[in-house]
């Protein structure tokens, strides 16, 4: 998932509301040097991406990239609900060496458009978003933030939802699932193919394409998440711990957390518990 380490930083936020005293319908032809969103809950009217048209809709969620062409002219006689938010981003990743700053990937694996049915929480987190953003209480930059976070989130799980493979990802969160519940166990490729009634090739492939790991990095992942846990809080030999996580080579097991995390066992709890 390229979403994990990103940085958000928001420059502003906006919504037009037919109505409102002083709201206008929109007509804009721009390019953009950054990223934005713009969900219209109510609308009639023509957006234009690289000189192509499409029709404004109720529900309809622009994703507009930097450098994207773009025109957007609602229907000045229909009723108009809409929000936006103008934004950038970057990659932070953690390592042995400290915090990397990097600039992420170019663009969101978002199409520039969709149209949502069910839309509520997408409508929902948006309005939190731009009445932070405007009544600019202490604090407001941060949780603008954050709401742009969740705002992410709950667009990709309407995504999800709509997907015709929407019952692969279930499958895929059942084995999760279970990967927790046996977390100190071995489990093989052919028990979880069975767990959910997919073939070994097509259950690897889907995992990977919704996870980004594949089946044995993620339960690895999961087994030096807990690990990290253990270890910090639980007074526990490494030893202890690797058997704990069902691994019966205490060496193999450092080999894993210091692939998986940058650092020994030993060194990660030395810099977190006595900082060196």
């Amino acid at each position: 998932m390229i979403l994990k380490n990103l940085f958000f930083h928001v420059h502003y936020c906006n919504s037009k509301q037919s109505g409102r005293s002083g709201a206008r319908p929109i007509k804009t032809s721009r390019t953009l040097q950054h990223h934005e969103l713009v969900f219209f809950a109510k609308a009639k009217g023509t957006f234009k991406i690289d000189k192509k048209a499409y029709e404004l809709k109720d529900g309809t969620l622009l994703y507009i990239s930097p450098g994207m062409p773009h025109a957007i002219e609602t229907d000045p006689e229909a009723p108009l609900s809409c929000f936006s938010v103008h934004f950038s981003y970057a990659s932070v990743n953690l390592s042995e060496g400290g915090w990397n700053l990097q600039k992420g990937p170019r663009d969101l694996p978002l199409p520039f458009e969709q149209e949502l049915k069910d839309y509520y929480q997408i409508e929902d987190v948006f309005k939190k978003l731009v009445k932070t953003w405007d009544a600019k209480l202490p604090g407001y930059e941060f949780i603008s933030k954050t709401l742009l976070q969740q705002l992410v989130i709950v667009i990709f799980q309407n995504i999800k939802k709509e997907n015709p493979n929407y019952s692969s990802s279930l499958k895929v969160e059942k084995i999760i699932r279970y990967m927790h519940e046996h977390i100190q166990d071995k489990i093989t490729l052919s028990q979880l193919s069975d767990l959910v009634q997919l073939s070994p090739t097509y259950l690897s492939r889907t995992f990977k394409e919704i996870t980004g790991y594949s089946i044995i990095e993620f339960f690895n992942k999961i087994k030096m998440d807990k690990a990290k846990e253990m270890i910090l809080e639980g007074n526990r030999k490494i030893k202890e711990v690797s058997r704990a996580l069902g691994f019966t080579d205490e060496f193999y097991f450092s080999r894993i957390f210091k692939k998986t995390e940058g650092l020994s066992p030993s060194e990660f709890y030395s810099k977190n518990v006595h900082g060196v």
